[in-house]
Order: C-alpha cells, then sequence, then structure tokens
C-alpha cells in the first residue's frame, strides 16, 4: 500500500488543517508516509510517529525526515504523551486495523489541545478501492466459501462510520469526506506483485493458497483488468473515507 498512502497522505494532511508550527502527532505511522507530508507543509513543527511494529519504526527513522521527525514504538490504545501535547493527531489507514479504535480515539483525543484536530483517513474497502475491489470480486467469484474474508466487511470503510465514532466522543464541528487518488501500475505484474507479500488481508488469503489455485486467481485478475492482450499499463482510483472533529474546550 506504499504508493498509495504516499499520494492519500498530503491529502489527509491538507484535510486536517496542518500548519507549519503544529505539534503533530501520526498514529500507526507504518513507513512514514505521512509524517513525511506534515514535514513538507510544517518544517519548522514538530511530528512524533508511532508504530507497534519495530521494522516499520526502523525503516521510517532511516528516511532521513531531519531532527523536528521522531519515530519510536508506540500502542495507539494507551499512549505515553501527557494531555494535550499535540496540535494534531492524525491516523492515516490505521484506524479499523486497531483491536480497540474506542480506546484508541479517546487517547487520540486525550494527549490533543483543546480546539486541536483529530483526524484520519480509512480506504472505502466497498466500492472506492479499486485495487481490492477488483481483486476480492474475483477471489470469491473462484472460491463463494471465502465471501467472509472480503475487505468490505472491515469496520469504518463505509460512509458515515468514522463521523458517528468521532461524534460518539463528543468531538465538536466533525467533518467527514471523501478524498480520492489515482494511481498507474506499469503492468499487470507491477498490479499483482504486492499481493505476494504476505501484506494484509488480502496477501495473507493469496499466500493461503496452492500453486495452481494461485494461478487461476492471477489468470482471472489479468484477464479483467486487460483482457487476453499484451500486457500494458493499468490506472485505477482508490477512495479514503476522511473524517476529522475539533477538541472541545472545558466548560
Amino acid at each position: 500500500m506504499g504508493r498509495w498512502s504516499r499520494n492519500l497522505a498530503p491529502l489527509l494532511v491538507q484535510f486536517a488543517g496542518v500548519s507549519d508550527g503544529d505539534a503533530v502527532l501520526d498514529v500507526g505511522s507504518g513507513t512514514g508516509a505521512l509524517a513525511a507530508a506534515v514535514a513538507a507543509v510544517a518544517p519548522s513543527g514538530h511530528i512524533v510517529g508511532i508504530d507497534p511494529a519495530g521494522a516499520y519504526v526502523t525503516f521510517a527513522r532511516e528516511r532521513g525526515l531531519g531532527d523536528r521527525v521522531e519515530f519510536e514504538l508506540g500502542d495507539a490504545q494507551q499512549l505515553r504523551f501527557e494531555d494535550r501535547t499535540f496540535d494534531r493527531t492524525l491516523s492515516l489507514l490505521n484506524l479499523n486495523f486497531i483491536p480497540d479504535p474506542d480506546k484508541a480515539l479517546v487517547e487520540m483525543r486525550r494527549v490533543t489541545r483543546q480546539g486541536g484536530t483529530v483526524a484520519a483517513a480509512v480506504w472505502d474497502y466497498g466500492h472506492g478501492m479499486e485495487m481490492l475491489r477488483v481483486f476480492w470480486d474475483e477471489a470469491v467469484a473462484l472460491t463463494p466459501t471465502i465471501d467472509a474474508k472480503d475487505e468490505r466487511r472491515m469496520r469504518f470503510c463505509r460512509q458515515g462510520e468514522l463521523s458517528a465514532l468521532w461524534r460518539a466522543h463528543q468531538l465538536q464541528a466533525v467533518s467527514e469526506e471523501p478524498i480520492t487518488i489515482e494511481t498507474r501500475f506499469s503492468s499487470f505484474d507491477d498490479y499483482w506483485s504486492p499481493f505476494l507479500e504476505k501484506q494484509g488481508p488480502a496477501g495473507s488469503y493469496v499466500a493461503s493458497l496452492n500453486e495452481a489455485d494461485r494461478e487461476k486467481l492471477r489468470y482471472r485478475l489479468r484477464h479483467r483488468l486487460i483482457g487476453d492482450g499484451t500486457d500494458r499499463p493499468i490506472d485505477l482510483t482508490a477512495r479514503a473515507w476522511a473524517v476529522r472533529g475539533v477538541v472541545p474546550s472545558e466548560p
């Protein structure tokens, strides 16, 4: 998902209203795509990225984003920071994978100052994320019994779900909008190869298949995307639902 998150990150930063000088927390920072996008518009800000995966933290640190950008191991459900530490707390394509998202949002709100912004984005797995929609349509057509694995069933991927969560935690001025990006794959293999990396539900499913079934799925996907002709570039769109809300002032 790296190429997608790199394209989506600047749009979430803009949606969240990040300004130069802001202190920003990136929850579930992964490889550092969102932190890099924040640093580009807030070069004098202080940015902290937290992620539970040590390999991602190491990779993000090696990006060399500057002294004002830090990455560390951390759990979104139990943040180490004091109350009201950050001007904005963001989460990109991560909230639906956190075991207890309510607990995470409580923490995200806690560490954000009064009047600060808490924002997140999650893919629209049901309709708007073409890369995965095509994949699961063909996988389920081949093996209907795996329908329960389809990522369209994931939390917060439908319109209104993120904003309902934000309102349930008494954030104010809640706004939810779709963010759509387009990515070009240079060839069918450029589309297919990420599924072989065993990442995410789709990658895990591909890894579970025997060679014959994997090849059947590969053929169906290739036929759907480029037909029976020669290989060519593939343009696909991806839509995410983004939400933002303001931490209220205490009475």
